[in-house]
């Protein structure tokens, strides 16, 4: 959206969108970051959470298109951001198992301070939306999806400590399957919210008219 678009917004909406803007430029940068130290590391959590970040960054620009639009149209964006989640969930345990057949341990210590890095931003995130006021599906959206990440930091610091004591790939490839299992479940969440604000806007047609 242009600067004309956003004189087509109450100051809300623009708010909102400002919101949307900061959270998906910190995603962006985390996911460049974590695939650089996830390809360096060859770690499985670490560059599920780059694909997650990555996933995050698609939702807020989905949630972006949707400000101030119809009803609909949001439960659309919010759908489709419940069902990348899911592909995501899918091509990270693909990845899983792949890596359960061979593969290197990986550096614990690497994991441990890129977590800890996104933990810290990912608190920042959550500030940032918990300005916003109301019922709309896609922030919703947007607060699983920064909700999701908070857990799996906290399990890649536990992976990584867990790393450097056993020498082992293990701890970082069950990690990555505790990563698919949460952001499957993260898609689903989306998508029963979507389903729920459909339901509820289908209910108000009658009224509107």
């Amino acid at each position: 959206m242009s600067d004309d678009d956003d004189k087509g917004l109450d100051a809300g909406q623009a708010k909102d969108r400002r919101i949307l803007w900061q959270v998906l430029l910190i995603n962006l940068g985390q996911c460049a970051v974590g695939g650089g130290v996830g390809v360096w590391a060859t770690s499985t959590a670490i560059m599920g959470a780059a694909l997650d970040n990555l996933a995050d960054a698609s939702v807020y620009a989905i949630s972006l298109y949707a400000v101030g639009r119809a009803a609909t149209i949001k439960v659309r964006a919010a759908r489709l951001s419940g069902w990348l989640l899911i592909g995501l969930a899918v091509m990270l345990f693909v990845e899983v198992l792949r890596r359960f057949f061979g593969g290197e341990a990986p550096v614990g210590a690497a994991m441990m301070a890129s977590a800890a890095l996104n933990a810290v931003l990912n608190i920042v995130c959550l500030r940032l939306l918990r300005r916003h006021r109301g019922d709309d599906v896609n922030f919703k959206a947007a607060a699983i999806f920064t909700n999701n990440d908070s857990l799996v930091n906290g399990a890649i610091v536990l992976a990584g400590a867990l790393v450097m004591w056993w020498g082992s790939n293990l701890p970082d490839l069950v990690l990555g399957i505790l990563v698919a299992v949460i952001a499957a479940n993260g898609g689903r969440e989306i998508l029963a919210k979507a389903g729920e604000a459909a339901r509820q806007d289908a209910r108000a047609a009658p009224e509107r008219r």
